[in-house]
């Protein structure tokens, strides 16, 4: 009975890695951690500075955004907000990739 309620306690702990919000994993976060503790730094993209570029670059990061949300509203109010929201956390996305 104990393999048991180990087996199934593996597996949840197994599922929950896996399904985590935005694709990350505790197996993304342990390679991350010993990438960084190494000699050789992972740099992060960076805003390209030609125009064109950087248009393609925050036209693919706002669908991103938007591809997590939930789908876009209908009503006028609504789509206020929403757009609001996406703006907000592209705001968020760039100030971290500055840093």
């Amino acid at each position: 009975m104990f393999e048991v309620i180990l087996l199934f306690l593996v597996m949840f702990l197994i599922a929950a890695c896996a399904f985590l919000p935005l694709g990350y994993s505790m197996l993304h976060f342990s390679k991350s951690a010993a990438g960084k503790s190494g000699s050789a730094s992972v740099s992060k993209p960076k805003i390209p500075e030609d125009s064109m570029l950087r248009r393609h670059f925050l036209t693919h990061l706002q669908s991103e955004i938007e591809a997590a949300l939930f789908p876009r509203p209908s009503d006028s109010a609504l789509q206020r907000h929403y757009d609001a929201l996406v703006a907000a956390e592209l705001e968020n996305r760039l100030a971290a990739l500055a840093d």
